[in-house]
């Protein structure tokens, strides 16, 4: 989780993202961000997004993206 926290730093450092659940309904992460955001995943967890997993519900915070994370990584 730590590296996920650092990666969302990165990207956006102005968002408390261990406190926020409504990174994508809220309109605090915008499409672009969201794009940066799975790539920056991929690279960092050597995991692949399909178009499905990318919904405001996976997106919304940070456990909600470590939960898609350790999905993906049990799906190898």
């Amino acid at each position: 989780m730590e590296e996920l926290l650092n990666i969302l730093k990165g990207i956006r450092d102005d968002i408390d993202f261990e406190n926020e659940d409504s990174l994508v309904d809220g309109g605090l992460l915008d499409s672009f961000d969201v794009v940066g955001l799975v790539t920056e995943l991929r690279d960092a967890y050597d995991v692949e997004f399909d178009v499905t997993d990318l919904t405001p519900e996976n997106f919304n915070s940070a456990k909600a993206i470590y939960e898609l994370i350790e999905r993906k990584m049990n799906e190898v």
